[in-house]
């Protein structure tokens, strides 16, 4: 792992992804997979992986959409998921493993540089692994000779941050409690990254792929807790998302008072759904 962040473009995010922070997105699998369950069935069926086929899952995290890239590919097909977190790797190879899936594995590594066969995948997935790349350009250019002519890209992004407030509005509730926040600027790597259609297009189309669209998934009803959960939600709030990169420098006491405010706010969101905020996302899609 030291050579990995060493040689990285990335290495920031290389740290961040395998500090004590991100555990929980090995850890809490299962209610970030509620979270994202709709999400992540649209994006599936936009990609439409086929029997047979080769498939690279971009930052796949604790291995769910590998699971499910593998089941619709068969025995017949392949499944490389690569991440550069070593605990949701971990995670993953023991899902994998205990699934019983002969094809599918993963690989800790940042697909911005590492060595793929040439011409080998005839789908690159990914459910929100491609917005923190410090040069997308060269992640892509990579990733592009990695696939196979006319091979297929579907992406999940996230689109803009007044549309998910899933993510935004906890940490705006919480703001006077914590030091200032400096937003990302629209070239810099971050959760939002990929919101503007048009640099979406020319990151793709610069480095050669085609027939690129964005087709909208708005209106999304993510579901942070059920009924009475103002705990649940806050405790995943301060396990998962924005506020997590947000409390990461505060102290054991801003954190507390943190957490009763985000259950003040959840409490105000309470009802016969639980505790339920929008969100909003782009299918990216291209052809190499």
């Amino acid at each position: 792992m030291a050579d990995q962040q060493a040689s990285s473009p990335n290495a920031r995010e290389v740290q961040y992804w395998n500090s004590a922070a991100t555990q929980p997105w090995a850890d809490w699998h299962e209610p970030i997979d509620r979270l994202f369950a709709g999400l992540t069935q649209a994006a599936l069926g936009l990609a439409a992986p086929q029997p047979g086929e080769r498939v690279i899952d971009i930052g796949c995290g604790s291995g769910t959409t590998v699971l499910e890239l593998a089941r619709r590919v068969g025995p017949s097909g392949y499944v490389l998921g690569a991440d550069i977190s070593k605990q949701s790797v971990e995670r993953a190879r023991e899902r994998i493993a205990a699934a019983g899936i002969r094809q599918a594995e993963v690989t800790l590594s940042d697909v911005s540089t590492h060595t793929f066969a040439p011409n080998s995948f005839d789908l690159a997935f990914s459910r929100f692994g491609v917005m923190f790349f410090s040069d997308p350009t060269a992640t892509f250019t990579n990733l592009r000779n990695a696939m196979k002519p006319g091979g297929r890209l579907a992406l999940a992004v996230f689109r803009t941050p007044q549309e998910n407030r899933w993510a935004t509005a906890p940490v705006a509730a919480v703001r006077h409690l914590l030091q200032p926040i400096t937003p990302p600027g629209p070239e810099e790597p971050g959760q939002f990254s990929w919101a503007d259609p048009a640099r979406v297009h020319r990151i793709l189309e610069d480095v050669g792929f085609q027939e690129v669209s964005l087709t909208p998934h708005d209106d999304l009803v993510m579901q942070l807790a059920g009924p009475g959960g103002t705990a649940e939600a806050a405790d995943f709030a301060m396990r998962v998302g924005p506020v997590v990169r947000a409390t990461t420098n505060a102290t054991a006491q801003q954190r507390e008072a943190v957490r009763s405010s985000l259950e003040v706010f959840f409490q105000s969101l309470d009802g016969p759904q639980g505790i339920v905020l929008p969100g909003a996302i782009w299918v990216v899609k291209a052809r190499a």
